[in-house]
């Protein structure tokens, strides 16, 4: 059933960074603490200066690494982003551990939306995971990319604390944001990665795991009757039961779109565990055309 997560109680008003569990810290001996999981588009991040679709300058990974300071998540799950050394250009390896998926290099290749002289990159999903926090990664989502090498795989790591957060970072087929046109390419082969979804999902409500997938979508997930959320979250049983964690808020990125596209989906016991209140939409604070990405980050805590 399609809904936003409305919180009924007020927001609290504490850090929600920093609280990550120690690796060393055995989970029965402390309280549940709060952490913050984001989802952050880098927009065509490159490895090397001045290439890809977004060519960037030593001054654009700084300001990129001051921007991810100031998100102050534990866990960013990312996109678009080359390699794990373009990521590490932004999240420090001094303070973050890096998983991107193992996807292997893409076909693709060609002008970058009609943009001369540029070629595009490799595009692929990961996570940044503050140092201290207690994680391990599980097996890459191989299925989300059909069989297709253009298409991203879905990258799986387990967050613990007093309680266990299995999180999927997915970057989902684009170009069908909104409807079923099945005259298109687009939409089918969206559809076609639900099944995928769906899969996971069952794996984690037979074995009881809290869990939240969270990247861009490519969809209008909170757009009323929206024919793919609908067909993903299911009542039945209530732990696949699925929570957008905007709080019905509209998307404030850049005032030509509304609507959010990126997400953290939340199941129900996941959802339980959501500070409430805490759902954060990080804008850069610069006009539109001073973004460092065509994304904005999104966040929300969780005590675990």
């Amino acid at each position: 059933m399609l809904k936003a997560h409305v919180l009924a109680l007020a927001i609290v008003a504490t850090g929600i960074s920093g609280c990550a569990m120690n690796p060393t810290t055995t989970a029965s001996s402390v309280a549940a603490k709060p952490i913050r999981i984001a989802t952050w588009n880098m927009e065509h991040l490159a490895e090397a200066n001045g290439v890809g679709c977004r060519p960037r300058t030593d001054a654009d990974y700084a300001r990129m690494r001051s921007d991810a300071a100031a998100l102050n998540a534990d866990v960013i799950a990312f996109q678009e982003v080359e390699t794990k050394a373009a990521a590490q250009r932004v999240f420090d390896p001094a303070l973050y551990d890096v998983a991107i998926s193992g996807r292997p290099m893409s076909e693709r290749g060609g002008a970058c939306n009609g943009k001369s002289g540029l070629s595009i990159r490799q595009q692929d999903v990961g996570f940044a995971i503050r140092k201290g926090v207690n994680w391990t990664r599980n097996p890459d989502v191989q299925a989300l990319g059909l069989g297709n090498p253009n298409l991203r795989w879905g990258v799986d790591i387990t967050v613990r604390g007093t309680k266990p957060l299995r999180l999927l970072a997915v970057h989902l087929k684009s170009g069908c944001n909104i409807g079923r046109n099945a005259a298109g390419t687009d939409c089918p082969v969206l559809f076609s990665q639900e099944p995928v979804l769906m899969a996971w999902i069952d794996d984690r409500v037979r074995s009881g795991e809290a869990f939240a997938i969270l990247g861009d979508w490519n969809r209008r997930l909170a757009s009323s009757g929206d024919l793919f959320f609908a067909a993903l979250d299911r009542a039945q049983p209530k732990t696949a039961d699925l929570t957008l964690t905007n709080d019905g808020r509209p998307a404030t990125c850049n005032p030509r779109y509304r609507e959010f596209i990126d997400y953290v989906v939340a199941g129900a016991d996941a959802a339980r565990l959501i500070v409430p209140g805490s759902f954060t939409e990080y804008t850069y604070g610069v006009p539109v055309e001073q973004h460092p990405s065509d994304h904005c980050p999104v966040s929300v805590g969780f005590r675990l």
